[in-house]
């Protein structure tokens, strides 16, 4: 049998970021990402080279705003929140999730 994966399904990401940043004031990507692995107790990790763009995009959609600052460790890193328009996406994400996690589920008990 092949490795286990968790990679995240495609169109999550978005909703996991956004859901993240509605839990804090602001977080930089580090954090986001830990924080994410750290709920889903270790089932789902996400990558830097998923994240970043990610949160690039988010940032271009004016989902979130990013700013410079200083970590626990005094690194300087650019830290992001949640803006008004992100939380009203962060709804859409959520209704869209739960049609889809009907929807399979369906699917499955129907097989």
């Amino acid at each position: 049998m092949g490795a286990k994966k968790n990679d995240i399904l495609q169109g999550t990401l978005v909703l996991l970021i956004l859901r993240t940043l509605a839990s804090s004031k602001r977080m930089h990507g580090y954090a986001i990402t830990a924080h994410i692995q750290r709920v889903s107790d270790q089932l789902l990790r996400v990558e830097e080279g998923s994240l970043y763009p990610a949160l690039h995009r988010m940032e271009q959609q004016g989902w979130v705003r990013a700013e410079w600052g200083a970590t626990e460790k005094n690194r300087e890193a650019r830290f992001y929140s949640l803006t008004a328009k992100g939380r009203k996406q962060l709804l859409q994400e959520e209704e869209s999730w739960t049609r889809l996690t009907e929807g399979v589920a369906r699917v499955i008990r129907y097989a």
